[in-house]
């Protein structure tokens, strides 16, 4: 059987050109040996970015006067990547998998009610191996300020504080994607809270491997 798959990772403002060149296919080397650059016209946007990840980070903070202190050291943008194995995306079919990411995508606004208006980006890569979703976002908290006035605030301490967030997180990606007809398990848990895209695919060549 295969797995619903979802991980996250956390980015400081000094990451953002590089995983927006990756994600939007800016380079023209990459030292991921998976990427087929012949098939990276295949790749496609639910979301596309108008700028920069930095540049589009810092017109939808001014645009919805979001709150909260960014500082060098703060992990101002998230990113999910989304997926499956091989074997699923290609038993289901080009037009089931466009739903999947689709599906996908609705559950990344709905969830903590983020929001749309949020996310960076949304970009499927069919140039690797395995079809997957990167999809970068602000993780922004609704809360009030001291006289009671809703507010959006930049906060991705707050926004994963529960010690088992990532179990909320896979649980409830989980329920979304089967209650909309994908037939999955639940990803299976790690030992860490969140795993980095690059960890993410050693793991699975690992996995493959054996």
């Amino acid at each position: 059987m295969s797995y619903a798959i979802i991980r996250n990772e956390k980015y400081k403002r000094e990451n953002l050109k590089g995983i927006y060149r990756h994600n939007e296919r800016r380079n023209k080397n990459y030292s991921n040996k998976n990427i087929d650059t012949s098939k990276s016209h295949l790749n496609y946007s639910i979301k596309e970015p108008t700028y920069s990840y930095e540049k589009e980070f810092d017109k939808i903070r001014e645009k919805y006067n979001l709150k909260g202190q960014v500082k060098t050291v703060s992990n101002i943008v998230c990113e999910y990547i989304i997926t499956s194995d091989k074997e699923f995306f290609e038993s289901i079919g080009e037009k089931e998998t466009k739903r999947y990411f689709e599906t996908a995508y609705k559950f990344v606004c709905e969830y903590k009610n983020l929001g749309e208006q949020y996310i960076l980006s949304a970009k499927v890569h069919l140039d690797e191996e395995t079809p997957h979703l990167h999809l970068a976002f602000i993780p922004v908290v609704h809360t009030t300020d001291k006289k009671g006035n809703a507010i959006g605030k930049i906060a991705c301490s707050e926004f994963w504080k529960d010690k088992d967030s990532y179990i909320q997180l896979q649980n409830a990606f989980y329920s979304y994607i089967t209650e909309n007809g994908f037939d999955l398990e639940r990803g299976k848990s790690s030992s860490r809270e969140h795993l980095s895209v690059k960890d993410y695919k050693e793991i699975t060549n690992y996995e493959k491997s054996k």
